[in-house]
Parts: C-alpha cells; sequence; structure tokens
C-alpha cells in the first residue's frame, strides 16, 4: 500500500499495529489463523515454518473459508504462544528454597464460615465441606510462600475443582505453622490468627567482587541461619537499605489475589515475639453472637401469646413468642464473668481426657446493635456526606419521636481466657431459655455450681451460623495489660508502598480487588438476598386470610400450635410441653466418661496385638 503505513496483509513486520486500519487488521489475523489451522492438522512429524517468522511461505488452502476472528481473540505478535490442541499444560516451576530467605510472621484473617466445615482441617478425613485450613494451605503452596519438607507442586495435583469427596492432605512439616483457635463448621472468625515460616524477598548477601561467580548468592539453611559472607561491609550495605515492610513481599495482596472472597487476609505481623505460638501465646479470645428480636416470626394476636415459666411450672399469658426478654438475658449473662467450671456448658472430648474445666471469663453481656454503625458504619463517618436520611419519625411539629425499627440486632458480646468444645453455643442457649421465660436466670448459677450439679442435662445447644470468633489477643507477657502488643500491618498500611508501587490495582485495601472492594461485593449480594427474602415474606403474609393479622383469634390455630423454642437457629424447635434444664436426662460424670474411653483404648489395643500375634503365628 504506496502512502500507507499499513503493510500487506500477509507481510511480516514489526509494525505499530495500532496504526492498521480494521480491516487490515481483520485480514491479518484472518491470514495468520489459517497457516496455523495448516499446521496443527499437518501430519508431517517435521517442524513447519513459525508463521510469523516466515509469514510469506506457501501453504495449501484450507478446505472451507476461514470464519471472521472473533474480537479480541488473540494479539497476532502472540501467535506463537498459541497451544496446539491436546498439548499437556505447561507444568508449575518449581522453586528452590535455598535460594530465598525465609521469615517467621503472624497473619491475621477473617472467613465467613458458613460454607466451610471448620477451621481445622484433619488429615485422612473425607468432608463434604473444606475446611479454611485447606484453603489457606492451598493459597500458600500456589503462590510459593511455604516449602513444606518433602513437598512438590506435585501435591497440589491432588487438589482439583470441583472438590471431590475424597481425604485430602495437608503438610505444614517444617512451616512452623500454629493457629489461635479451633472453630467449628459454620462459625466466622473475623480475627484468626495463625503463624507461619514463609518466603521473603530479602535477597540474599552477594560474595566478595573479583571472586569466581559474582553474582552468585549465599544459601540459608532451613533453621534459617545464614552463612557468614565473605564480603563483611557488603553484607552490612543490603542490611542497611533493606526495610523489612516496606521492602518486603505484599503477603496481604498475594494471598487475597488466591483465597476466595469470604476468606480475607487482613493483616500480618513482621516480628512476633520469641518463641511466639498462636494458639499457646493467645491470652483472650472475643466471641460474638448474633441474633434478632423477635428471635422467630411470632404470631399475631392473641394467638401470638405463650406462658412463662415459674417455678418450673408454666403459668400465666403474658410473654408474645419469639420476642425476648432482654433484661433477664443481661441478667443471665453476667453470673458467667469471673473464675468457673464450665463442664456443665461444654461437650466432652473424651479422647483428649480434660480433667480442668476451669476458665476465667473478663466480660458477659447483651449489647444492641446500632443499626447507624453497623454493618458499613464507615460510609457515615468522617469524609463522607449522606446525600439521603432514612430516619423514621411519626408525629409532628416539635413532638416528634423517633419510630423504633420493626425488627432488631442484639450480640451476645463474650470475652475469656479460653474456651471449651461448644462452651460459647452451651451459654448462649441457656440464655435463650432464659429469654423466652422457660427458665429463670439463676439457672445460670445453678449449673456452674457443679458441687451441686456435677452431671451435666442433656439440653439442646445454639446454631453455629450467628457466632463469629471476634478476635484474638496476645498482651505483653510482661505486662498484666490485657491489650493485643502484636505490630500488625493492616491492610491498606503506607509502610507498605514500596511493595505495591507495580501494583496497578492500587493497594491492597481500596485498590481493585483490594479487602473493602472484595467484601463489600459479599456484602452486597446477601444484603440484596436479605431485602427479597424480606418483602417475600412481608408480601406472602399481606395476601389471602387476614383474620389473625388484625389480631383476630381463630381458636383452631391456638388449639393446635404446638410450643416453640428457641436454641439461635433459623427456625424455632416444636414439640410437646418444655421440660425444665433441671428435669433433663443428666449424663453421666466427666470422670466414668474418661474412664469408658480410657477402657475401650485400651480393650482395642490389645485385640489388635492379639491380632497380629495370631497373624505372625500363622506365618
Amino acid at each position: 500500500m504506496a502512502g500507507s503505513s499499513e503493510p500487506a496483509p500477509g507481510a511480516a513486520s514489526q509494525t505499530d499495529y495500532s496504526a492498521w486500519s480494521n480491516s487490515s487488521l481483520i485480514a491479518r489475523i484472518t491470514e495468520l489463523e489459517r497457516q496455523l489451522h495448516c499446521q496443527t492438522v499437518e501430519l508431517n512429524p517435521q517442524p513447519s515454518p513459525s508463521p510469523v517468522a516466515n509469514p510469506t511461505a506457501s501453504t495449501p488452502a484450507p478446505k472451507s473459508p476461514p470464519q471472521s476472528p472473533k474480537k479480541h481473540q488473540y494479539a497476532a505478535d502472540d501467535i506463537t504462544h498459541v497451544r496446539a490442541p491436546n498439548k499437556p499444560p505447561k507444568k508449575p516451576r518449581e522453586m528452590d528454597p535455598s535460594k530465598y530467605h525465609t521469615r517467621f510472621i503472624a497473619l491475621k484473617f477473617a472467613y465467613l464460615g458458613q460454607r466451610y466445615n471448620g477451621l481445622e482441617h484433619a488429615n485422612g478425613n473425607t468432608t463434604q465441606l473444606p475446611t479454611i485450613e485447606e484453603e489457606l494451605w492451598k493459597a500458600l503452596r500456589k503462590t510459593r510462600l511455604i516449602f513444606p519438607t518433602g513437598s512438590t507442586l506435585d501435591d497440589l495435583k491432588d487438589w482439583k475443582e470441583p472438590r471431590e469427596a475424597k481425604p485430602y492432605t495437608l503438610n505444614w512439616e517444617g512451616c512452623e505453622y500454629s493457629k489461635a483457635g479451633r472453630t467449628d463448621r459454620g462459625v466466622s472468625a473475623f480475627g484468626q490468627v495463625v503463624g507461619v515460616k514463609v518466603r521473603s524477598a530479602r535477597p540474599k548477601n552477594k560474595k566478595m567482587a573479583g571472586e569466581d561467580d559474582p553474582g552468585r548468592r549465599t544459601t540459608m539453611g532451613d533453621g534459617g541461619k545464614e552463612e557468614e559472607p565473605n564480603n563483611t561491609s557488603t553484607a552490612m550495605a543490603i542490611d542497611d537499605t533493606w526495610d523489612d515492610i516496606a521492602d518486603e513481599l505484599p503477603y496481604i495482596s498475594i494471598l487475597n489475589g488466591i483465597l476466595p472472597e469470604d476468606i480475607r487476609v487482613l493483616a500480618w505481623c513482621p516480628h512476633p515475639p520469641e518463641g511466639f505460638d498462636a494458639r499457646f501465646s493467645c491470652r483472650e479470645r472475643q466471641y460474638k453472637y448474633f441474633f434478632t428480636q423477635p428471635a422467630f416470626s411470632p404470631t399475631p394476636g392473641p394467638g401470638g401469646f405463650a406462658p412463662r415459666a415459674n417455678d418450673g411450672m408454666q403459668t400465666g399469658a403474658n410473654h408474645r413468642e419469639g420476642w425476648l426478654d432482654i433484661e433477664a438475658m443481661r441478667e443471665a449473662a453476667r453470673q458467667f464473668v469471673g473464675v468457673h467450671d464450665f463442664r456443665n456448658f461444654c461437650k466432652l472430648d473424651t479422647s483428649k481426657q480434660i480433667e480442668n474445666f476451669e476458665r476465667i471469663i473478663y466480660h458477659s453481656d447483651i449489647e444492641l446493635v446500632d443499626p447507624r454503625n453497623t454493618p458499613l458504619g464507615y460510609v457515615t463517618q468522617e469524609g463522607f456526606q449522606a446525600l439521603e436520611t432514612s430516619v423514621v419519625e411519626a408525629g409532628s411539629g416539635s413532638s416528634k419521636t423517633p419510630v423504633p425499627a420493626a425488627s432488631q440486632i442484639y450480640v451476645f458480646s463474650l470475652q475469656g481466657s479460653a474456651f471449651l468444645w461448644h462452651q460459647v453455643r452451651h451459654m448462649v442457649s441457656v440464655l435463650f431459655l432464659v429469654g423466652q421465660g422457660l427458665e429463670k436466670p439463676s439457672i445460670v448459677s445453678d449449673l456452674l455450681d457443679i458441687s451441686q450439679n456435677p452431671r451435666k442435662p442433656a439440653y439442646f445447644i445454639a446454631s453455629d451460623a450467628p457466632l463469629v470468633l471476634w478476635d484474638c489477643i496476645f498482651p505483653n507477657e510482661e505486662s498484666d495489660v490485657r491489650k493485643d502488643a502484636l505490630e500488625w500491618v493492616y491492610a491498606g498500611d503506607p509502610r507498605q508502598t514500596k511493595s505495591q508501587l507495580g501494583n496497578s490495582k492500587g493497594n491492597s485495601k481500596w485498590g481493585l480487588g483490594g479487602v473493602a472492594d472484595t467484601l463489600w461485593s459479599v456484602w452486597s449480594q446477601r444484603k440484596i438476598d436479605e431485602i427479597l427474602a424480606g418483602s417475600l415474606l412481608d408480601l406472602a403474609i399481606s395476601q389471602g386470610d387476614q383474620r389473625v393479622v388484625r389480631g383476630e383469634s381463630i381458636a383452631a390455630e391456638q388449639k393446635n400450635k404446638g410450643q416453640k423454642v428457641f436454641y439461635g437457629a433459623n427456625t424455632p424447635r416444636t414439640g410437646g410441653p418444655y421440660i425444665p434444664v433441671m428435669q433433663k436426662r443428666k449424663l453421666e460424670l466427666v470422670e466414668v466418661q474418661n474412664a469408658k474411653w480410657l477402657a475401650s483404648k485400651q480393650r482395642k489395643t490389645e485385640q489388635a496385638a492379639a491380632a497380629e500375634a495370631s497373624r505372625m503365628d500363622v506365618e
């Protein structure tokens, strides 16, 4: 094309393709597609010339005309990188751990637990849902941040999508891995902490200039002890310029780019104290259990009243079903504070042979969740200007008063040194019985008195979904102050600026794909689900017979209505008359249960030994 910057469609060129017209680009891509197709179907084992390196080579035309290229299918310069059909995928690149520094750090992360089988993974167990540890381990391995002893990237071949129902094995050997708290299936955590040894970006010290292979770096063993460099001044220079936060790998961004969106790394600690163990160094754990008021759908009118308990006898008709007595629950909750034996508020794990059930509770209360600040209170804080207000008022003039919300959210807030298996859910369950008027607040002190009640009554525990491990606290062990003393580097911390300069998406908190944007997406989706479900509920109730809604009593409705008891799940349990906790069946003493488990274990060991001896005799 004389007088034009566009070469012939079939000619090789290093021309800037941005200057080509659409028709020339289409012709160029069509020609390259034709040549690639011919090479793919060619039966001759000898390699054919590259279509880009020799675009004018004579090749047989395809039997049918080429289809129009798809938009953005690939760039012409990238055609040599297109993988031929049936060619095996490229094997992941192994990394030599000896070429990299490692460092021990702590990670603080959060997760919404409804889609997971709890935090802890047990090798050899088959679970329908993945565990949080599975997802964390996979992210650390895929990003080559950990190098477990004896592992290769072939280990990841077993982790295919969709997840299969079979046992999976995690290898933390050599990673110095520890975890602060073990949450059960369905339970969430907003302040979970693990300790782990990870790869570092800190360069190895170089050898003295003039020696053989001056660019070669010294190595570091698994123990983290660096070899003595040949040039001390060079080593000091590197250490002087290295900033172990600003120059370090952006751990938060790296891991959040791999983890599912409902698991987010929030912070990392560059300098855990010596001997740090996420489990044993944690001196306080904080839990929150959320619930609605009313707790479940109340029946309108006279049919929506339920009797309250009075000295174990159900009398009176002054309790609106579904609505909880918050003040009674607060009175009961405060009895947990102090040092108590919680054997009647936990599930016994006989395999651990626990004998000490004493735990310290620092704080225990029922609190109202302010809808103005939770969730997304940050959008109403300084720096944002509300464009609309949603204040609902009644009356007129200066006598206007706020109208209470149709439903409210409360939270059981609990802080303690440590907790037993299912302890929080047992505590919440008893509080719900108090709130429904089925038990008096004194039931808490009765169950804590093991001299009078050494055997636990068999009562239901609360649902798992509303429970959150809110935070794990690591105070200074040389101080009596309970405040967390770890140096956390949170997402978006300005000290990490250098490590994020090359990230076009922005920082790990506010950038595209950052913590804020990702969690907003999770919240928005579930908020719309909430609005749609609530609107559907209102619509369904507004349709059809309205006599109950208007408060008109219906004898048949009230006669056939069963007792509803709330335990924190989405719907209450129904059944016959309520049986008070102290009248329920009692479990065996802890000592008896532990002894039975030991006897059973001993019996199985002896049977296995006898079977092995019999097999040896036969041989």
